[in-house]
């Protein structure tokens, strides 16, 4: 038998993926460690040490002392609440402009991919002045300084990539089901719940996963329209670290960012065989 050559483009493959894999988990093993070291081991000390003693202390000093505790937990309602209003929102939305014929679809199919090519951060200004004004006009701050509607801001600004991304989904999905469940007797709306939501499934857990760290790690919107009281852990991490540096605690900033990834990294690992699934499926309706 003839040996096989391993293919050179494989070797390529190989050494890139393994090149990504160092340059992502290196800085945050030392992210880690350099949270758990001591003012003077970050200052002076080889910083590729381990700690000479883990400094858990630092964890507690910035959840309570830096107030990140507050601006976790601010930032898990924002997240939270943002992504029910944009499933509730542009589940029926995505539906219906991918299963149905009606007057106008062509302008809301090109309204929301117009959407897709405008950078929020660009008109953050107006978005604010527009709730400014509408604050002064009712004579206290309703608008902003409010998690709920910093959440309809964060599930308005993703709707149109969300729309997208779910339409194109359920353009694949069989129209079968759709009449089975006419013939059993399902409506419009309980066909969406009970048949056509369920199947699209996988997708649904990418948009939740994708839009959770944009939720979890948008700075721009929240810096503008919420004050230090009610600033979500990416605003709180600036606080953090002018405190540290004034105050040259530079263990504690780092604790603070790991608290700060932590949530990220669990969700992604729950969530990666499921959306692995999700696109290998999608790629075979394809």
């Amino acid at each position: 038998m003839k040996k096989r050559n391993f293919p050179i483009y494989k070797i390529f493959v190989y050494v890139a993926l393994i090149t990504l894999a160092i340059s992502i988990i290196v800085p945050i093993a030392w992210v880690f460690l350099a949270s758990l070291k001591s003012q003077l081991e970050l200052v002076s000390g080889n910083p590729f040490d381990l700690p000479a003693q883990m400094l858990w202390s630092n964890f507690a000093d910035a959840f309570v002392k830096a107030r990140m505790g507050d601006y976790l937990l601010n930032t898990v309602i924002v997240t939270a609440l943002s992504l029910v209003i944009l499933l509730v929102v542009a589940l029926p939305a995505s539906y219906v402009l991918a299963r149905f014929d009606f007057v106008g679809k062509k302008f809301f199919n090109g309204l929301f991919m117009a959407g897709l090519f405008v950078n929020v951060n660009y008109i953050v200004l107006p978005i604010f002045l527009m709730l400014f004004n509408a604050d002064i006009a009712l004579g206290f701050d309703f608008f902003l300084n409010n998690k709920f509607w910093l959440s309809v801001v964060y599930a308005a600004t993703a709707l149109p990539f969300t729309i997208y991304l779910l339409t194109g989904y359920f353009k694949t999905l069989p129209k079968a089901y759709e009449e089975a469940a006419r013939i059993d007797g399902c409506g419009y709306f309980k066909t969406m719940l009970k048949i056509m939501i369920p199947m699209a499934r996988p997708s649904i857990i990418t948009v939740i996963l994708f839009q959770f760290l944009a939720f979890w790690n948008e700075y721009v919107i929240a810096f503008t329209f919420m004050d230090k009281e009610n600033a979500t852990l990416a605003v709180g991490v600036k606080y953090l670290m002018a405190d540290a540096k004034s105050q040259a605690n530079f263990g504690v900033m780092y604790a603070g960012l790991v608290i700060v990834m932590i949530p990220t990294l669990i969700l992604y690992i729950c969530v990666q065989k499921k959306i692995t699934q999700g696109m290998s499926i999608g790629g075979m309706k394809e």
